[in-house]
């Protein structure tokens, strides 16, 4: 019996800034003294997409692990994040990650959450009113935060300029005033959550469609699901081979995270699904739907499922 029959990780044009791999390494919830060997060995295996974010707290470990590769920079795919206590000032903030990753530019630098919170609240990342909920920027809008997007952009820090977290409603909220359309929007998207209608709308307006928790959540039930573990057997290869490469199916950058070698270099690895495939992981939300990242932001985002 003949193995997986693996194919090649694709690269998509954005519509503005060049072209992105399709495949990235995911840095979130990745520990301090983990992160610089894992981008390490993912660029020494192939890897030419790195997704950060300065919340993550680790954006100097990824710019050593970046170094310690020996790949050039400019053969690197690098993604930061506008945190949600920055929205008044987002030069400063890219530049602060420009300083943490040890480079004079990003590929691409998003709106991490479309909900800005207080910069000068009780916590410098998750401010807090007395009673608990959120302490949000209610007097900034998100179209304010992205006339300065467009302003790092045209500075030349940053390549290319999206979003994250944005449903429809958000997304046309903003391209009412933006002058530069977002390159890209990074959501949650697995088999249980495949958001379809959102990922139709973002192509129509030439936005693409980036997967992060392509795997689920910590013990994921898409990891033990009996309909994706027949799909896995079929081929050859993991679960989680069949999930990364359900998003490149269709046509979506698939951002997996791990620091354990093995897994990040196979995680690198793709295959080819026929129609049956698609058809059985494009359907199970029908049963199955479950969204596994909801922060309680304590204002509505516009996605029906949450």
């Amino acid at each position: 019996m003949p193995g997986p029959q693996y194919i090649d990780v694709p690269t998509y044009k954005l519509s503005h800034g060049g072209s992105i791999p399709a495949v990235g390494l995911g840095t979130w919830q990745s520990q301090p003294g983990e992160v610089e060997h894992a981008v390490e060995v993912a660029l020494k295996n192939g890897y030419r997409h790195v997704d950060g974010a300065f919340v993550y707290k680790n954006e100097k470990e990824v710019g050593e692990g970046l170094k310690a590769s020996g790949v050039p920079r400019s053969d690197v795919f690098l993604t930061s994040k506008l945190w949600c206590t920055h929205h008044r000032n987002v030069e400063e903030a890219v530049k602060r990650s420009l300083d943490n990753f040890g480079t004079d530019y990003l590929d691409l630098y998003l709106i991490h959450w479309p909900v800005p919170l207080n910069p000068n609240g009780n916590d410098p990342l998750f401010p807090r009113k007395e009673d608990g909920t959120r302490d949000r920027d209610t007097e900034w809008s998100i179209n304010d935060t992205w006339r300065q997007m467009e302003a790092v952009l045209e500075k030349g820090l940053v390549k290319a300029i999206g979003v994250s977290n944005f449903s429809e409603s958000m997304l046309e909220s903003l391209l009412k005033t933006a002058k530069v359309v977002p390159v890209a929007n990074q959501i949650e998207l697995h088999p249980y959550l495949p958001q379809h209608d959102l990922v139709a709308y973002l192509a129509s307006k030439d936005i693409l469609a980036q997967a992060y928790s392509p795997l689920g959540s910590t013990d994921s039930p898409l990891l033990k699901d009996e309909e994706i573990q027949k799909i896995a057997d079929k081929h050859g290869v993991s679960v989680g081979t069949v999930l990364i490469s359900y998003q490149v199916n269709r046509g979506v950058v698939v951002l997996p995270k791990s620091v354990t070698e093995k897994r990040i270099i196979d995680n690198f690895k793709l295959i080819k699904l026929d129609e049956d495939d698609m058809a059985t992981l494009n359907g199970l939300h029908k049963t199955k739907g479950k969204r596994f990242i909801k922060p309680d932001w304590n204002v509505d985002l516009g996605f029906k499922d949450w």
